[in-house]
C-alpha cells in the first residue's frame, strides 16, 4: 500500500494568505478531505468544494487530503492542491481558474519601465495587493527568491496569479530560472497573460533565441498572438562583453538590466555604495541599450531603510543614462518614480523645444531653432519624450496642443 505523502505550500505563525496541503494516495475508501482553517466557519464548505472539484477534475478516486489554511484565496489553494497531485502522478491537464479581463491586456514596447517590483513567486500574501503600489511592472519571481525545493509549486502559484490577481495595470512580468531550467517555466506563464519575461544570468544572444523558439511553440499550440517582450539580465563579465549582441538578439527585447550582486561576485570584488567597481559594466550596458534602441535598467538598491541613499542612487543612475531600476520593497517605488521623473527645469526646456518644433512644422521649415540656436533632431526627440513622461506623471496639464509626434 502506498502511504507516501506529498506536500505543497507554507504554514507557520507568521504565514498569512497561504496553506499547507498534504496529499496521501490510497487504494480504497474514496476521498477524505480534512480541513483546519481560521475561516472554517465562513468558508470551510467552499474550500472543501474547491478541493473536491480539483480532485474530480484530475480523476482522483481515492486519497486523503489534509489542508492547514491560513486564509488562502482560491488561486492559492488550487495551486497548492494541483502541485501536490502533480508531484504524485503524471497528469497532463491543468486546472485553470477564470482569467480575469484585467490580466488579458497587452503591454507596449516603448512604455515606461522606471519602477518594477520583485515579488517572490512562492509567497501569495504579497501578491494580493501588490498592484495598489502602482509600480510600472510587477515581477513574479521564479528564480533567486524561491528555494530549490519550492520551485515546482511556485510555478502553479505564479500561473494562477497571472490569471486571477488584479495588478491594476502594472506590466505583468515573470523572472524565469536560469537556462536551461527556465525553458520549462515558460509553459506555466506564456499561455496565461504574461507581458514580459526577465531572462537571468544572460551571457549569449543564443539564450534569447532559445527562449523565443520555445515561446513560438507555445504560442502556436495555444493560438496566441499577443507579443511577449524580453528583458535579459546581465550578471557576469561575459554578459557585459556580449551586451550589444544580446540586446539585438530579437525584436522583442525591449529592455536590458544589470544585476550588480552577481556581477561584482563574478569579477571578485565587493559591491560598494559608490559603485565605482561597476561603472564600466553599467556604462557598457547603457551604451549597448542606446545603440540597440531599447531601455537600460539599473540594478536594485538593497538597503530598504536608506531612502536618501536610494534617491541619490537613482539620480546617479539617471545621469548615467538608465531609464529604470528594480524595487525589492513597495516603499522604494515612489522614491524611484520621483527621482526618474523630469525636473521642472527639464520640463520647461522641453516645452520650449516642443513649441519650436510645432512652429517649424507649421511653417514647413526643415530647421528647428530656439532663439539663436539650431536644435538637432535627437534633441527634439528627447524633448518630446520628456514632455510625454511629464504628462504621464501628471507634472503638467493635459494639453492637446502638446505634440508627441516622432521626429525622423
Amino acid at each position: 500500500m502506498n502511504t507516501k505523502q506529498y506536500t505543497a505550500g507554507n504554514m507557520g505563525k507568521k504565514i498569512r494568505s497561504d496553506c499547507l496541503v498534504t496529499y496521501t494516495p490510497t487504494t480504497k475508501e474514496g476521498i477524505k478531505i480534512s480541513l483546519q482553517s481560521k475561516v472554517q466557519t465562513m468558508y470551510g464548505r467552499q474550500i472543501k468544494a474547491l478541493c473536491l472539484d480539483i480532485l474530480n477534475f484530475f480523476e482522483i478516486k481515492n486519497c486523503r487530503l489534509d489542508i492547514q489554511d491560513a486564509g488562502a484565496n482560491d488561486f492559492t489553494i488550487s495551486a497548492r492542491v494541483e502541485a501536490v497531485l502533480k508531484k504524485a502522478h503524471q497528469l497532463d491537464k491543468e486546472y485553470l481558474l477564470e482569467h480575469i479581463p484585467e490580466n488579458q491586456t497587452s503591454s507596449q514596447k516603448e512604455q515606461f519601465r522606471f519602477s518594477r517590483l520583485y515579488l517572490p513567486g512562492n509567497n501569495p500574501k504579497i501578491m494580493l495587493n501588490a498592484g495598489i503600489h502602482k509600480a510600472n511592472g510587477i515581477i513574479l519571481d521564479l528564480e533567486d527568491s524561491v528555494a530549490h525545493d519550492k520551485k515546482h509549486e511556485a510555478r502553479f502559484l505564479v500561473r494562477n496569479a497571472l490569471r486571477s490577481v488584479n495588478f491594476y495595470q502594472s506590466e505583468r512580468m515573470v523572472r524565469i530560472n536560469q537556462l536551461p531550467q527556465g525553458l520549462d517555466d515558460l509553459k506555466y506563464i506564456v499561455p496565461h497573460g504574461v507581458n514580459l519575461i526577465l531572462i537571468p544570468k544572460c551571457e549569449h544572444a543564443s539564450q534569447i533565441q532559445e527562449v523565443q523558439t520555445k515561446i513560438e511553440e507555445l504560442q502556436k499550440e495555444h493560438k496566441l498572438e499577443k507579443p511577449i517582450f524580453y528583458m535579459p539580465i546581465i550578471e557576469s563579465a561575459l554578459g557585459v562583453e556580449n551586451a550589444f549582441q544580446i540586446a539585438m538578439a530579437h525584436k522583442n527585447v525591449v529592455a536590458m538590466a544589470i544585476g550588480l550582486e552577481d556581477y561584482t561576485a563574478d569579477i571578485g570584488v565587493q559591491r560598494t555604495a559608490e559603485a565605482t567597481e561597476s561603472l564600466y559594466a553599467r556604462m557598457r550596458i547603457v551604451n549597448a541599450c542606446k545603440a540597440a534602441k531599447i531601455q537600460a535598467i539599473d540594478s536594485v538598491f538593497s538597503d530598504v531603510a536608506d531612502e536618501e541613499g536610494l534617491r541619490n542612487n537613482v539620480l546617479t543612475s539617471k545621469a548615467l543614462g538608465f531609464e529604470g531600476m528594480g524595487c525589492i520593497h513597495p516603499r522604494q517605488i515612489a522614491v524611484i518614480k520621483q527621482a526618474f521623473a523630469p525636473t521642472p527645469q527639464e520640463i520647461k526646456k522641453a516645452l520650449k523645444i516642443n513649441q519650436a518644433f510645432n512652429e517649424a512644422k507649421e511653417k514647413g521649415l526643415g530647421v528647428i531653432a530656439l532663439g539663436s540656436k539650431m536644435i538637432d533632431p535627437p534633441v527634439v526627440k528627447r524633448a518630446l519624450k520628456i514632455v510625454k513622461l511629464a504628462k504621464e506623471l501628471s507634472l503638467l496639464p493635459n494639453d492637446d496642443t502638446i505634440s508627441e509626434n516622432k521626429t525622423s
